[in-house]
This record gives C-alpha cells, structure tokens and sequence, in this order.
C-alpha cells in the first residue's frame, strides 16, 4: 500500500442555474455518476456538502459546481474519468458549462489518510493556473511521480 494518495480539484462554470430547465439533465445524472466514482477501483473519499450533498462550491462563486476527490493513484482516477460513463457525460459539458479560459482541474499528492480541504484544493488550483504545472499542482497531461 501507497503512503500517497492523489487529491484532484474541478471546476465548472454553469451556464445557467442548477434548477434551470437547462441543467435538468446534468443534475439529473449526478447522483448516478457520483455513485460510479464511489464504488470505482481506487476511489478512497470525496467532499460532500451536508446541506445539498451534490452541489458544493467551497469558497467559489455560486455559479460554479466544484468537485473536490481523494484516489489511491493517478491510473484509477483517469480509468474514472476517461473509461466509464462519466465520459459520456463530459461529452456533453458544452450543453451545461461555460468554456474555462484557464485551468479547471488540478491533481497533487497528499499523505494516504489526509483529507484536503476545500480551501487547500482553491490554493492548488491557482497554484497551477499561475505557474503551470509542478510537483506541488499538476494535471493529467503532465502528472508528476508520487514523492518519495
């Protein structure tokens, strides 16, 4: 077992609100796709918000839906994303969300059992939008090693 896990950040710029006519199906789907992340290989933990458990926008503006996650590694965060339904859902963001002019997803390791905050995964993202990306803040493009 790893000493590390992989936390990783996204954002999403609605383009309407979340009880719009518009973002019916989006809302529709999300508890069925948080459900595929949960019961996915490698899925360890991800924020959920107590009034409203499939909406959070932790320290960003309401009209954002942030997703904020903890995986055992990269490989079973990117079979999630790129080898299940969630991206036939993603297919279809152009439908929902606005097209971000910076980055909107971040990666970094944390010590296996740490849990990031909503305020630490807003400094990681900036952190990668400033300076592209490092050890500390990465992406899938350009992913970095776990620590030794």
């Amino acid at each position: 077992m790893s000493n590390w896990h992989l936390a990783q950040l996204n954002i999403a710029h609605l383009l309407d609100d979340l009880a719009s006519e518009l973002l019916t199906d989006f809302v529709a789907n999300l508890d069925r796709i948080n459900s595929l992340a949960e019961n996915s290989p490698g899925f360890v933990w991800r924020l959920i918000e107590p009034e409203n458990p499939t909406v959070p926008n932790h320290g960003f503006d309401n009209e954002y839906i942030v997703n904020l996650s903890v995986w055992e590694n990269i490989e079973s965060l990117h079979d999630y994303v790129y080898r299940t339904a969630h991206k036939d859902i993603m297919r279809r963001k152009t439908e929902w969300f606005h097209r971000m002019p910076r980055s909107h997803m971040v990666l970094w390791w944390i010590p296996a059992g740490e849990i990031p905050t909503a305020a630490q995964a807003k400094n990681k993202l900036e952190h990668l939008q400033l300076n592209g990306p490092t050890e500390q803040a990465f992406t899938f493009r350009q992913a970095f090693t776990k620590p030794a």
